[in-house]
């Protein structure tokens, strides 16, 4: 297998939002913010090539669905697809992707499975022969959101999911489209039925934890649905994936897409970061 890190549209999201209760004086430390107090996040994913025998795609990222109205409002601030553009320079088509695994539907995630905006043009989906995997009880909650949450989801790309035929929907430790390959692992405290996948040494921290910053065990969203669940189920991810010595793949972070766990003096941090993944497995 081959592994690479893809980059997508990055996006600007208000700094204290994504530090939930933390106060400005702790995060600071960590991240810089422009004259707005926002913060820049990636919305990253990962190709793999020889995949039991297919090119699986983890995670889309934010894409160019927005209006530019919308776009401007969550911070989209480049021009284009640029996942689409990613794969492109790696020599791969939309039409080359065979499965598109999905962490969960927000539209920060999921968002690059959709062609970009054009006004008066409905969207597609952007990868036309792809499976589509999604957790089956995040499928319930992207169906049939709360209002607390209803803004995070995308319901015409529910829509054509459902209507596409090739949305297949998981609640085991594998999936037959990609076997033993991939182990998928399941969380709750910031959305109902976080879904993380395990390829190889890697493992997807998604918004359990988005980037370094929040390796921080106390560290939460303000946009987690049950925090306090959330750094539980964070403690026992970190400490379940340093003894298995899994590096931590981040969709979020605005500098390293991959770090190994450390833990030294009772806290959890991060080493041997790396910005951009390319390797072969």
């Amino acid at each position: 297998m081959k592994i690479y890190s893809i980059e997508g549209n990055r996006q600007k999201l208000d700094a204290g939002a994504m530090f939930g209760n933390a106060p400005k004086a702790l995060w600071s430390r960590w991240v810089e913010v422009d004259e707005h107090n926002r913060m820049e996040l990636a919305c990253r994913g990962l190709l793999v090539t020889g995949l039991n025998g297919k090119n699986v795609l983890f995670e889309t990222g934010v894409g160019d669905f927005f209006e530019p109205k919308m776009k401007q409002r969550f911070g989209v601030y480049q021009q284009g697809h640029v996942l689409l553009d990613s794969l492109k320079d790696l020599g791969f088509a939309p039409e080359d992707i065979d499965v598109v695994v999905l962490s969960h539907l927000h539209f920060d995630h999921a968002g690059g499975l959709l062609t970009s905006w054009q006004e008066g043009v409905a969207p597609q989906l952007a990868f036309p022969n792809a499976e589509y995997l999604v957790g089956k009880t995040h499928w319930q909650r992207a169906t049939h959101p709360h209002p607390r949450d209803r803004a995070s989801f995308i319901p015409v790309l529910n829509d054509l999911l459902e209507q596409s035929g090739r949305l297949h929907l998981v609640d085991a430790d594998h999936h037959e489209l990609l076997g033993d390959a991939v182990k998928f692992e399941f969380s709750e405290g910031h959305t109902i039925g976080l879904m993380h996948s395990i390829v190889a040494d890697l493992v997807f921290a998604t918004d359990l934890i988005p980037g370094s910053a929040w390796i921080h065990v106390p560290i939460s969203m303000g946009y987690d649905r049950f925090p306090e669940q959330l750094i539980d189920e964070k403690s026992l991810f970190l400490k379940r994936h340093l003894e298995a010595g899994h590096s931590l793949f981040f969709t979020h972070d605005p500098d390293f897409s991959v770090a190994e766990i450390a833990f030294e003096n009772n806290k959890y941090s991060v080493k041997n970061t790396i910005t951009q993944l390319n390797k072969e497995v």
